[in-house]
């Protein structure tokens, strides 16, 4: 949100939070964006199309996030080429669009259901002249909510949810008052937080729909799940077993961001489990982290083979985060494991969660966060890698 709110500013809107809700107001009037600010997180590519549609131009550094695989942005570039939007010769890790005659409507069809490639083409198409079609488009519940998002602000947007949306361009759009969907992933976390460590979570204003899959697969590990129309319980006071091989997918199926969150329970589980991701290949950089925990974790290109625990369990150790699910991953399995554990280098945590520490403290968890090494428990690490979570009794 704070790197959001710094693009939103550098390009010249008034963004700030106001209390637990932002405020954006104001028009861009510049269309080069804070170099920082977008290199750090994938989503920087997202403000791209509103800029060529605000202003015929767009110049920002290439998006960051996770290094879980190659994340290219042709389909981004390809269906803006088709709506009139042109890529300039811009040098090394840098990227100039240019639409100086406007954008307009095209018929384009997706040659994967990107979810980032399907929020810019209906961001730029919302305000194109003319009519656009996009076809083969992610259904994620996101996207419906992005759609209605611009729907509250005049657009007009047909079939959001289903793989063929429908946008008639508007030339300007209205504010409105807006409450995003509830974080899925987050969910899906704090469930898979209880099955690893064990004990009960009830999970409010979140519709357990939404992450369906994860929690099917709970239930086949051996966790009770209570669903409700926006909220789940998830208990686990019992066995965990392995489930096999699960595969991840588009959405309905499981999440890609979920799979390293099934794995951590899953590395606790008796039986053998597997999770395959169709959508990155190095997703489970957690894997190392696993294994030096005690588990029995091995990877083989997309697939993650975990289990059974070892009689001894999973014992504590200093680990560090290699992206941001996976980080969080290895953040459940040190809460399953005995003795005291270290997650360094939090920042990829901290990018995608609002107070995951405080949330698993309220649960019970015996989780802290030192800014600093405790004396003589780890060793020196720089500075800029000193913000760490700790697990075990507390102090």
């Amino acid at each position: 949100m704070e790197c959001c709110l710094a693009l939103l500013r550098g390009a010249g809107c008034d963004a700030r939070r106001q209390g637990a809700d932002v405020v954006v107001s104001g028009t861009p009037v510049c269309s080069t964006l804070p170099g920082d600010a977008a290199a750090r997180m994938r989503a920087s590519i997202l403000f791209c199309a509103p800029l060529l549609a605000r202003l015929g131009r767009a110049e920002t550094s290439l998006p960051g996030g996770c290094p879980i695989g190659q994340r290219p942005i042709d389909l981004h570039l390809e269906g803006l080429g088709r709506m009139g939007a042109k890529e300039l010769d811009a040098g090394a890790g840098r990227l100039v669009l240019a639409a100086p005659g406007g954008l307009h409507g095209a018929d384009f069809t997706l040659r994967f259901p990107s979810v980032g490639a399907t929020e810019t083409l209906l961001l730029a198409a919302v305000c194109a002249r003319g009519t656009t079609v996009l076809r083969g488009a992610a259904r994620e519940p996101e996207i419906s909510d992005l759609a209605d998002f611009l729907r509250r602000c005049g657009g007009q947007i047909e079939g959001a949810g289903t793989s063929t949306i429908r946008i008639e361009g508007r030339r300007t759009l209205s504010g409105c008052d807006f409450s995003p969907l509830p974080d899925r992933i987050f969910a899906s976390t704090l469930a898979c937080a209880a099955a690893a460590a064990g004990g009960r979570v009830e999970l409010a204003g979140c519709p357990p729909g939404l992450y369906e899959p994860v929690l099917e697969i709970l239930e086949q590990m051996g966790c009770t799940v209570k669903r409700g129309a926006d909220r789940a319980e998830i208990a686990r006071f019992g066995r965990l077993y392995g489930v096999g091989r699960v595969f991840t997918g588009v959405y309905p199926g499981l999440a890609t961001d979920a799979a390293p969150l099934l794995a951590a329970a899953m590395l606790c589980a008796e039986g053998e489990s597997s999770i395959e991701d169709v959508v990155f290949e190095e997703r489970f950089g957690c894997a190392e982290g696993f294994e030096r925990l005690g588990g029995r974790a091995k990877r083989a290109g997309r697939v993650l083979s975990v289990g059974p625990l070892p009689e001894s369990g999973l014992h504590g150790t200093t680990l560090s985060a290699p992206d941001l699910r996976g980080g969080a991953a290895l953040v459940l399995a040190a809460l399953a494991a005995g003795g005291k554990s270290w997650v360094e280098d939090t920042r990829h945590i901290d990018r995608g969660y609002a107070g995951l520490t405080e949330t698993l403290a309220a649960l019970g968890a015996r989780i802290g966060r030192e800014m600093t090494p405790a004396p003589g428990c780890v060793k020196k690490i720089p500075a800029k890698n000193q913000n760490r979570l700790a697990f075990g009794a507390k102090r």
